[in-house]
């Protein structure tokens, strides 16, 4: 295994046509593995297919807090259903969680208390989607007694919340946000939080890194973030790839 993207939503649309061209490049750059999250029930089988067509792609499945209200209660039967029929290169539950800014947080929470639930139930470690919500989702997962491994997806919180959460057994999932020098206190917790608790991703074709357009972001360019987080840390850029491949084997069951 080389470098992994941990959260990448190689399914959408805007990558039609053009998957093994960008595969390519990716392993080329030295990624050898792509993590592909699904959002909704109705996508599910699209991540499924998108993962299983070609080497190095794997998949988790889970219900956003943007699109709960698109589901009924019986979807989260249909959902552990998934899971627990699903292929070996399905390796989490997700993306699940909470998000302040988009939709209402006591309609989101019952879904991910109920997500936190079947992951625990199946053994499988969470992806999770927290906007603004850090001290809500440490709380929860707390509450919950939740013991499997955590990716906290996309984290740009306080250095506080980051260590909480690691307290917690999350893992801190660093994307492109850490490209831009205006993200100064994302970067400054980033560098502060221990190694062993950092994963990477892109979140493409969101995310973008500075220099890429919005909505245009892909795997390729999991170097480049890579390269910013060995700029803001101290150790030695050898050590920082070893321990992020070790963190990434830790979080996710590999088949």
């Amino acid at each position: 295994m080389g470098l992994v993207d941990a959260h990448c939503h190689f399914d959408f649309s805007v990558f039609d046509g053009r998957r093994e061209e960008i595969l390519a490049r990716v392993r080329a750059a030295g990624v050898s593995d792509i993590v592909i999250p699904g959002v909704r029930r109705r996508d599910w089988e699209r991540v499924e297919k998108t993962a299983l067509a070609q080497a190095g792609l794997h998949y988790c499945l889970g219900i956003h807090p943007w699109y709960v209200g698109e589901h009924v209660p019986e979807d989260l039967d249909a959902l552990r259903d998934f899971l627990s029929t699903a292929s070996p290169r399905c390796v989490a539950l997700g993306e699940c969680g909470l998000d302040r800014l988009k939709g209402n947080l006591s309609e989101q929470q019952p879904w991910f208390e109920a997500q936190i639930a079947i992951a625990q139930e199946l053994g499988l470690p969470l992806v999770v989607h927290s906007v603004k919500t850090h001290d809500e989702v440490a709380a929860t997962l707390k509450r919950k007694r939740f013991s499997g491994p955590v990716l906290i997806h996309g984290f740009s919180g306080s250095e506080e919340q980051g260590r909480k959460l690691v307290q917690l057994g999350c893992f801190i999932g660093i994307g492109g946000v850490i490209t831009h020098e205006r993200a100064r206190k994302t970067r400054a917790t980033v560098a502060a939080l221990p190694l062993e608790s950092l994963v990477a991703e892109t979140d493409a074709p969101d995310m973008a890194p500075a220099g890429v357009l919005k909505g245009r972001n892909s795997p390729e360019y999991l170097p480049r973030i890579i390269d910013a987080l060995a700029e803001l840390r101290s150790e030695p850029k050898g050590v920082l790839l070893a321990a992020l491949e070790v963190n990434v084997r830790r979080l996710f069951p590999w088949p």
